[in-house]
C-alpha cells in the first residue's frame, strides 16, 4: 500500500464491501465488485470471492492500471484477462482480479462500486429503461451502457459512453456503477441514487410448503435457501418474466438460460423427463419455487435475485433478454467457468 491514507481508505472499502455484501438487495453470492486506485495500482475485489466476506478474508487483488487500460484502448484481448495484469509481489493469495477490472480501470475516480442492485436491475431490463432513468435522476451526472458481455466488450462499451463528470454508470441487463474520489463519498452516492431507483415490489402470497414438500418426494430437489425465491413462482406476472428468458449473467451463471417453469400437472420427474436434465431450478406457479439438491449457494442467490428483480418490473414493460448468443458466450467464456468452479468449492 502505498502510503497510511491509502490503507485507511482500504480498510474503509473492506468494511463497506463487506456492508454491500450482507444487503440482496445490491449484490448477490459472488457477484458485484469494489475498487480503490492508489497510485499506479488499483486493488479490486477477486473474482469467485464474495463481498460479504471482505473483512473475515483477503479478498482484494493488486493491478496494474496503466497497463490494463492501454491493453484496453489497443482492444487487445489480453485485457479480457485481468489476471494478467496482476502484481504478483502483492497477491499472496494468487487470486484472480474481478472479471470487471477493466470497468474500475476506466472510472478515473478513485473509488468505485460496481453493484447488481435489484432495483437498477428491474429498470435495466425494461426495453424503455434509458428513459425511466433520466427521470429519476434528473440532474445528475450519468451514463448508460448498453448491454455488452462483461469484460473487454464492457469496457468498450463504456469507453464510447463515459463523459468528463460522469460518476454513475447504467449498465442495461447489468447493474450500477458510482464512483468517488473517496469511500465515504462513494457510499453516500450510492445510497443517494438507489433510493431515487427504488421500486416497490408487488406483494405476493406465501408460498406452498406442504404441496412443494409433496412435490420434493425423493426427487433430490429442496426448497430454496431463502424464503423470498419463491414469489418468482407465485406472482403470475414475475412467472411469465422469468420465463420469457435469462434477464441479466449472473442468472446465466449459476442458474443456467433463462427460468424452467412447470407446465400445469407436471411433478419434477416430468419436468426433468422434458428438459433432458435436471434443472437447477424449477418454478411451479402458484405454488413456490424447488431447487436441485446439488445447487450451490450462489444459485440460491440468484433464484431469489429473479424474484425480487421481477417484483419491481413494470407489468406493461416490454423486457430486453439476453439473445441466445449472449447466453452461449457467458456459459462458455472461461473467466465465468473460473468463478463457477470457485463457488461450486463453496467460496
Amino acid at each position: 500500500m502505498a502510503n497510511y491514507a491509502d490503507a485507511q481508505e482500504l480498510a474503509a472499502l473492506r468494511s463497506l464491501s463487506a456492508s454491500i455484501g450482507r444487503d440482496p438487495h445490491l449484490t448477490q453470492a459472488a457477484g458485484g465488485n469494489t475498487s480503490l486506485k492508489a497510485g499506479d495500482t488499483l486493488w479490486i475485489k477477486a473474482s469467485g470471492t464474495w463481498l460479504k466476506n471482505a473483512l473475515a478474508e483477503d479478498i482484494m487483488v493488486p493491478v496494474a492500471i496503466a497497463p490494463l487500460l492501454r491493453a484496453v484502448e489497443q482492444r487487445d484481448p489480453a485485457a479480457d484477462k485481468p489476471q494478467g495484469f496482476a502484481i504478483e509481489a502483492l497477491n499472496t493469495r494468487r487470486l484472480r482480479p474481478s472479471i470487471e477490472t477493466t470497468v474500475h480501470a476506466l472510472m478515473p475516480q478513485r473509488v468505485v462500486l460496481h453493484v447488481h442492485c435489484v432495483d437498477t436491475i428491474s429498470l435495466a431490463v425494461q426495453a424503455d429503461c434509458e428513459a425511466q432513468i433520466a427521470k429519476r435522476l434528473d440532474g445528475l451526472e450519468w451514463a448508460y451502457v448498453p448491454y455488452r458481455r462483461p469484460g473487454l466488450p464492457l469496457a468498450q462499451g463504456i469507453a464510447e459512453r463515459l463523459r468528463p463528470g460522469v460518476d454513475m454508470l447504467i449498465l442495461a441487463n447489468h447493474g450500477l456503477v458510482v464512483a468517488a474520489e473517496t469511500v465515504a463519498g462513494a457510499e453516500a452516492l450510492l445510497r443517494r441514487v438507489t433510493g431515487l431507483l427504488a421500486r416497490p415490489p408487488r406483494e405476493v402470497a406465501e408460498p406452498n410448503l406442504a404441496a412443494l414438500t409433496a412435490l420434493i418426494g425423493r426427487t433430490g430437489y429442496r426448497l430454496p435457501a431463502d424464503v423470498e425465491a419463491h414469489a418468482a413462482a407465485i406472482d403470475p406476472e414475475s412467472c411469465r418474466m422469468a420465463s420469457g428468458g435469462s434477464l441479466y449473467p449472473d442468472h446465466v451463471i449459476f442458474l443456467g438460460q433463462g427460468s424452467v417453469v412447470a407446465r400445469p400437472g407436471e411433478d419434477v420427474k416430468r419436468v426433468t423427463e422434458r428438459c433432458d436434465s435436471a434443472p437447477v431450478a424449477i418454478l411451479f406457479p402458484g405454488l413456490g419455487v424447488l431447487m436441485r439438491g446439488d445447487a450451490s449457494g450462489g444459485a440460491d442467490a440468484m433464484q431469489r435475485c429473479l424474484a425480487d428483480v421481477t417484483a419491481r418490473v413494470d407489468v406493461a414493460a416490454k423486457l430486453n433478454y439476453l439473445t441466445a448468443a449472449e447466453n452461449d458466450e457467458l456459459i462458455n467464456w472461461d473467466a465465468e467457468q473460473y468463478r463457477q468452479k470457485l463457488n461450486a468449492a463453496g467460496s
